[in-house]
C-alpha cells in the first residue's frame, strides 16, 4: 500500500498525487495507490490514515507526505515503522499555519476548510521531536522552497536519504522526473529493506503460528 498524504489546504486532485496515481495505473499497479482528502484536524487525519490502512491490511506500508502531509507521514513513520517518502515537509506547521486561522480555499479540488487554534495545539501534539531509524526515510528539499526553508528539513532528518534540489519551488515543479526514484523506494521498502530489525523473524513466527 502506498499512501500519500497531500499538503494544506491541498487535495488528492494535486499534481505529485495525480501523476504517482496515473505512473502506478500504467504499471497495472493501481491497487496499490490511496490517496485520502484529508480533513482539516491533524488528530482526524491521523485517525484516517491508520483506519485506511487496517481495512486495508496490506502487507507493506509506505507513505508519501507532502508539505504539510510530510509532518504526518513523519509522524505515522515513527509511530508504527512505515517507511516514508517526504516532498518539502513541514516541520513545524504549528508555527507556520498560525497566520491561516479562519476560513482558507483549497488550491486543488474546491472548496475550502476551516483552520480553528485547536487545530494548531493537536499539531504540536504530533509533533516528533527527533526521528529515529533514519534510513527508512526519503527526504525531497528543494532549495527554491518559497513556502518552507530547505534548512530546517535538512535538520530535522539528520541521516536520512535525501535529494537535495538546487531551486525548485514548494510544488516540485519538476515532480515528473523524480517518479522513477520515488517508486524504487517503494519497491525497496516493499522488499522490507527498511524494516526493523526482528520485524522479518516476527512475520515469519505469525505465518507459522497460521
Amino acid at each position: 500500500m502506498i499512501l500519500y498524504l497531500h499538503g494544506f489546504r491541498s487535495s488528492p486532485q494535486s499534481f505529485k498525487a495525480r501523476l504517482l496515481a496515473e505512473r502506478l495505473t500504467a504499471l497495472g499497479r493501481g491497487a496499490e495507490w490511496c490517496c485520502p482528502l484529508l480533513p482539516v484536524s491533524p488528530f482526524d487525519t491521523i485517525a484516517l490514515a491508520e483506519a485506511l490502512v487496517a481495512q486495508a491490511k496490506p502487507a507493506q506500508v509506505t507513505l508519501i507526505g507532502s508539505s504539510l502531509g510530510g509532518f504526518f507521514a513523519t509522524h505515522l513513520a515513527e509511530k508504527h515503522g512505515w517507511p516514508a517518502i517526504l516532498l518539502n515537509p513541514a516541520v513545524v506547521p504549528q508555527r507556520d499555519l498560525s497566520g491561516y486561522l479562519g476560513e482558507q480555499p483549497r488550491y486543488s479540488g474546491g472548496g475550502s476548510i476551516v483552520v480553528e487554534p485547536r487545530h494548531l495545539d493537536e499539531l504540536r501534539a504530533l509533533a516528533v521531536t527527533s526521528v529515529t531509524r533514519p534510513e527508512r526515510y526519503y527526504l525531497f528539499a528543494a532549495t527554491g522552497d518559497e513556502v518552507l526553508d530547505y534548512r530546517e528539513m535538512l535538520a530535522h532528518y539528520p541521516g536520512a536519504r535525501t535529494k537535495l534540489i538546487d531551486g525548485s519551488d514548494h510544488s516540485i515543479s519538476e515532480f515528473p522526473q523524480y517518479v522513477d526514484d520515488v517508486l524504487a523506494f517503494c519497491d525497496e521498502a516493499a522488499a522490507g529493506r527498511f524494516a526493523a530489525p526482528g520485524a522479518a523473524d516476527a512475520r515469519r513466527n505469525d505465518a507459522t503460528r497460521n
